[in-house]
């Protein structure tokens, strides 16, 4: 007897959230597998960042469902989203800037310890060896972006390139099974948007990840994706691998043809 499919990584069904009379997302519908690098491309203010605050928890949605591998989490605050394996970065980047390096991916850690503040506070045997393992993993997230041998170093000094790489490494110390990116590329110029592309394959195979990402440069999307989703005034116009998406008349018309 042939097992039934497993449930998509991520399935948004119906999503819709209203601020008074506007509505940023608009019924919004789809599903993403597990282990796929999921575009989402649209022109500016088509609710592509209010789309991952309802996935991640920062916003509640007015209407639909949010499920993951199978289970509902519609609605769940941002701590139990992070603790499910969904962990994001943001469009404005959001480091705790007087800290090192090192001590903002220790925060990405948090959800993983299990010493409360009073263990940490009296010096238990048991806090000192879990502190200890938090900095040996946030070391090794640092190497992996090419951040230890700025370790110590305070975040707010990192160029913008850095802060952004900083900012992966921080939502990967939640040991993530889904990583959203919200405009990794920003700020990038040609060489380092070509090395993203390459890392976050990396990061995919490495982790066993599943990633959706919101990307304004669309050479990055149809070459790293396998599937796109484009918005349009909250609505989905269109969803696809990224040959049927570049071909689209909607997308044309709505986003790629002033991009092309």
């Amino acid at each position: 007897m042939t097992a039934p499919p497993a449930a998509p990584t991520l399935e948004v069904r119906g999503l819709t959230r209203r601020f008074g009379g506007l509505v940023a997302v608009d019924d919004v519908s789809f599903a993403v597998q597990e282990g796929e690098i999921f575009g989402l491309i649209g022109p500016n203010g088509a609710g592509k960042t209010t789309l991952f605050n309802l996935v991640t928890g920062l916003t509640p949605p007015s209407a639909g469902a949010l499920l993951h591998r199978g289970d509902d989490i519609t609605g769940s605050p941002p701590h139990v989203v992070a603790q499910r394996g969904i962990a994001r970065t943001f469009q404005n980047i959001r480091l705790f800037t007087n800290l090192s390096a090192l001590g903002n991916v220790m925060i990405g850690r948090h959800i993983h310890t299990r010493s409360g503040l009073l263990p940490g506070v009296l010096g238990f045997p048991s806090s000192r060896a879990e502190e200890e393992a938090v900095r040996e993993r946030a070391l090794e997230l640092l190497d992996l972006v090419g951040l230890r041998d700025r370790a110590q170093v305070r975040a707010g000094s990192f160029p913008y390139g850095d802060q952004r790489r900083l900012e992966i490494a921080r939502a990967l110390a939640l040991e993530p099974r889904v990583l959203l990116l919200d405009e990794p590329a920003a700020g990038l110029n040609t060489n380092e948007k070509a090395g993203l592309s390459r890392f976050v394959r990396e990061l995919r195979d490495r982790f066993d990840l599943t990633v959706l990402l919101i990307e304004h440069h669309v050479p990055l999307v149809m070459g790293l994706c396998d599937r796109i989703a484009v918005l349009e005034f909250g609505r989905l116009i269109a969803v696809g691998d990224p040959a049927a998406v570049r071909s689209d008349p909607a997308v044309v018309e709505a986003y790629l043809g002033e991009e092309t």
